[in-house]
């Protein structure tokens, strides 16, 4: 989840995306073609769409087949599916580099929205009795300042749409090496309770479950928070006002005894800055 005082923003994940693609030879210009160019090249042969990320052992979408139709439907868009047990992470990173928006039980791989466009959307789905609200990175991830990623959760509400492993290893969520009381306590329970990670068997027992998506509640979930209609995502985002340069920065040092020196800097505000509406500003020294 979040972390304190780490003073991270946006545009560094956006830099470490980027280098991260070039090392794997992933890249939107080819030698000796400006932007424009590629740009009107890539509009021509790209369509939008929606990357969902498919897991074959555990945490499964058990109606994946009808939550990939659905979508298609309501956007209007293709939906690719993508697998880290049988694609390579490379493959994977050139498919949600363009891609509109994806969808994802919670989990590691979705680590891999720090690689989707500016604008795209990034819907976490969450199994039965674990709360959204406690489990933040990937929503952390999207909402930092520059990142201009979409956020939405969605949680299995229904206890009939969800299939328990208690029969599997601790660590895939298993609790038969439990005693029956506490096994029973876990299986009656409707809400995972705050604990530490990652150890706790009734976390484990809860995120490791096969969910059947309800597509209606999703569908409503994302048009509440304003996915309503194929989202068109490529689009810059309008063009914003920005602060312009600080004026007149000063730096002074002072030595203030043998062992101890003292810096100082000091700006004047940018002139627009006056004209924004803006609540809050943070400078980068």
């Amino acid at each position: 989840g979040p972390k304190a005082n780490i003073l991270v923003s946006g545009n560094e994940i956006r830099q470490f995306a980027k280098t991260m693609m070039e090392k794997m030879n992933i890249s939107g210009l080819e030698e000796g073609e400006n932007a424009e160019d590629a740009d009107l090249k890539e509009k021509e042969k790209r369509e939008d769409y929606i990357v969902v990320f498919s897991r074959s052992t555990t945490r499964l979408i058990l109606n994946e087949a009808e939550l990939i139709m659905a979508l298609a439907q309501e956007f209007q868009m293709r939906v690719i599916t993508v697998s880290l047990e049988e694609q390579s992470f490379p493959s994977i990173v050139q498919v949600i580099s363009a891609a509109s928006m994806l969808v994802s039980m919670h989990g590691a791989q979705l680590v891999a929205s720090l690689f989707l466009p500016r604008g795209a959307a990034v819907v976490e789905l969450f199994p039965y009795a674990v709360n959204p609200e406690q489990y933040t990175p990937y929503k952390t991830l999207a909402s930092l300042p520059g990142m201009d990623l979409q956020y939405v959760a969605w949680r299995n509400t229904m206890e009939e749409n969800t299939v328990t492993h208690p029969d599997r290893p601790w660590d895939q969520g298993g609790i038969v090496h439990l005693d029956k009381e506490e096994q029973e306590r876990i299986q009656a329970s409707k809400d995972v309770p705050r604990h530490l990670c990652c150890r706790n068997p009734e976390w484990l027992f809860r995120i490791y479950q096969d969910t059947l998506v309800d597509i209606p509640s999703l569908l409503e979930g994302l048009k509440a928070e304003g996915l309503k209609r194929r989202p068109g995502l490529k689009k810059k985002p309008a063009s914003t006002v920005h602060p312009g340069r600080v004026r007149e920065p000063q730096c002074q040092t002072s030595v203030q005894a043998a062992n101890e020196a003292k810096l100082t800097v000091s700006w004047q505000i940018p002139w627009n800055l006056k004209f924004l509406k803006v609540r809050e500003v943070k400078y980068e020294v």
